[in-house]
């Protein structure tokens, strides 16, 4: 029978979400909000507490997406752990793992339980039932977000020790942090419903623990088939889906069944999902396209996921209890501070990593509100509040750990970021690295078109030449360094070695800023490297079929573009002079043989139309004379 209820609430909560991811992307843009805080807010706002677009009622029915959401994001987590890639920082990131997950939930399990007269669901609880909770506290605090820190670094394009220990402990955390919430939960499970913890329970415990741990091995084994097979990324991503699901509806077969025989048995849904994606991406040779998938998928996943979140968050609740989540907060941190303190003094690493250590694991996210969903649902009476606790101290870490985390990357010296670029004058100038009959064609074309150029080399320099040259012994960065480039507009790369190239591009990019910098490549398969960085590729083959096809198909445009038209020529003018802001381009008056090919506004190119107005920075393609140019150039660029 067909339950038109869920399907009115399926539609209904769909609606929300994508009205939500609009939202947050809006707030992450104009304010710089983190996106998943912007989902819960819009979930809270459409929830029962004040639009009740999605009511109270709608909840269960929906349960089924928060737990498909689960596994994809257990399936995240695991995907993170590349052995591998932790060998080399492995002793400072054991003991960095220890120092933060030992001191932080020791401190938080202390502090709770000593601060339980102040939580309104606690304070009427027994000892024992305190201790409980509070252990349940701590467990989510040491939790950390994978996906948050690998964000951060590919913002930062960072590497090196500090980076490699961060992460390799975020990934380990998230680890042993569900497995230390299977543990811990079910003794509250226990200690709440009155059971006693006796021989029988541990009992239980391990083979609930063992069963999960071999679950994951066969999970893992059903999705390295799913990969084997030669269906379409649409298919495999459909029934990895299908299978993050399965894991949770077995487990409710498996406690049905146990419940029948008197006794209560459960596996750990997370534990298995996270074993399956660790040996999915450890031990098979499918881990790139399960990377790629889980990629592919997880925004939609997380807009589900922090949606539903926010709708089930309780305002007045959230107000009882925003106090005692904000000393919660701080309490998280001092945990934090001491094992980041514990940890590199354990490992011996560098002494100037102490007051830093602590900062790449304040941002929470997906597992930590994942735990946190699993125990509002399982203790109906206080999980509600002990939920809306966590999320307000989540948000909270939110905020703050990003640019904590991006502070710290800085002081340690491992972020390789672009440098700003500050035009040193009004003309334009470019830097040349390599001697040839190449560089020395584009250098005197440059020249005759009123630009700067200068070239270097490690080669003789020529005498009486029209073009400066300037000899270096080697190309490395120490060489570069000590040479006065100034600010060039475009650098352009001829170097015969494409590491060498990839060398001096990078040093440009985070030192210089030159926002044109340009390469010849001799192989393929590096173009992806100096991509990253939006370094510009020719590859002479390549360049040379492109050319000739463009002269088949479109001659006129090609002879105009390549300057063979000797009344013709093509420029890029970046709008400096402010009585332009704002200007439609119907209202320009350019000059009668002068059309515009292309806007670019902050590296994005811009479809444009008669009203498309213009703002300060936007860099415009003209094509006209080379007198008319000249003067619409004055026309921008005059300050």
């Amino acid at each position: 029978m067909i339950d038109f209820l869920m399907i009115k609430y399926l539609i209904g909560f769909f609606i929300v979400a994508i009205a939500a991811y609009e939202i947050a992307k809006f707030l992450q843009k104009k304010i710089n909000f983190p996106l998943i805080t912007g989902l819960i807010l819009t979930g809270i706002l459409a929830g029962s507490s004040l639009l009740n677009f999605i009511p109270e009622s709608a909840l269960p029915k929906l349960n089924f997406l928060n737990e498909i959401s689960l596994a994809i994001i257990a399936f995240s987590a695991g995907a993170e752990l590349h052995l591998e890639d932790l060998r080399s920082r492995m002793k400072s990131i054991k003991w960095m793992t220890i120092g933060q997950l030992v001191i932080t939930f020791v401190l938080s399990t202390v502090s709770v339980y000593y601060l339980s007269d102040y939580i309104p669901f606690m304070k009427d609880f027994s000892p024992i039932i305190k201790w409980s909770i509070a252990m349940l506290f701590a467990t989510i605090f040491v939790a950390r977000s994978p996906s948050s820190a690998i964000a951060v670094i590919n913002e930062m394009r960072a590497r090196g020790p500090f980076v490699k220990t961060s992460m390799g402990v975020t990934v380990i955390k998230d680890v042993l942090v569900i497995i230390l919430f299977a543990i811990v939960f079910s003794i509250v499970k226990a200690v709440v419903n009155g059971e006693a913890l006796n021989l029988n329970f541990l009992i239980i415990l391990f083979f609930q623990l063992a069963l999960s741990f071999a679950l994951g091995y066969v999970f893992g084994k059903i999705l390295e088939l799913i990969l084997k097979t030669n269906l379409s990324f649409g298919f495999k991503a459909a029934l990895i889906i299908l299978t993050g699901y399965s894991i949770y509806l077995l487990n409710h077969l498996i406690k049905h069944q146990a419940e029948g025989m008197g006794i209560h048995f459960e596996v750990e849904p997370l534990l298995i999902a996270i074993m399956a994606s660790f040996y999915v991406t450890n031990y098979t040779k499918y881990n790139h396209e399960f990377e790629q998938i889980l990629f592919k998928i997880s925004p939609y996943i997380y807009i589900i996921f922090f949606t539903l979140v926010g709708d089930s968050l309780s305002l007045p609740t959230l107000f009882k209890v925003i106090e005692i989540a904000l000393i919660l907060f701080l309490v998280r941190l001092v945990g934090l501070i001491l094992g980041g303190y514990f940890g590199v003094w354990a490992a011996k690493d560098d002494k100037k990593y102490a007051k830093i250590a602590w900062m790449p694991y304040v941002t929470q996210a997906g597992v930590a509100l994942g735990l946190a969903t699993l125990v509002s649902n399982t203790f109906p009476e206080w999980g509600h509040e002990f939920e809306t606790m966590i999320i307000a101290i989540i948000v909270l870490n939110q905020l703050i750990g990003p640019p904590l985390f991006k502070w710290a990357i800085k002081y340690a010296g491992e972020a390789h970021t672009k440098k700003d670029f500050e035009p040193a004058t009004k003309e334009h100038h470019a830097v040349i690295f390599s001697l040839d009959s190449i560089s020395l064609a584009l250098a005197h074309l440059l020249k005759d078109k009123g630009w700067g150029v200068k070239i270097i080399t490690t080669q003789k320099v020529p005498e009486n030449s029209e073009i400066e040259i300037l000899h270096i012994p080697e190309y490395n960065k120490e060489n570069i360094s000590k040479i006065d480039l100034g600010s060039p507009d475009s650098v352009i790369l001829l170097y015969p070695d494409d590491e060498r190239n990839f060398e001096i591009a990078e040093w440009v990019y985070e030192k210089v800023g030159s926002p044109n910098i340009i390469t010849r490549i001799n192989s393929g398969t590096n173009a992806h490297k100096f991509k990253e960085i939006g370094v510009k590729i020719i590859e002479p083959t390549a360049a040379m079929i492109n050319l000739m096809d463009h002269m088949v198909r479109a001659p006129e445009a090609t002879n105009i573009l390549l300057g063979m038209d000797n009344n013709q020529d093509t420029i890029d003018v970046e709008v400096r002079n402010p009585d332009m802001m704002g200007l439609r381009i119907r209202d320009l008056h350019l000059p009668q043989d002068v059309i515009i090919l292309s806007l670019k506004r902050r590296g994005n190119t811009v479809i444009t139309h008669g009203y498309t107005q213009l703002r300060l920075g936007d860099i415009l393609t003209f094509v006209g004379s080379k007198e008319s140019l000249n003067k619409v150039r004055l026309k921008f660029e005059y300050l």
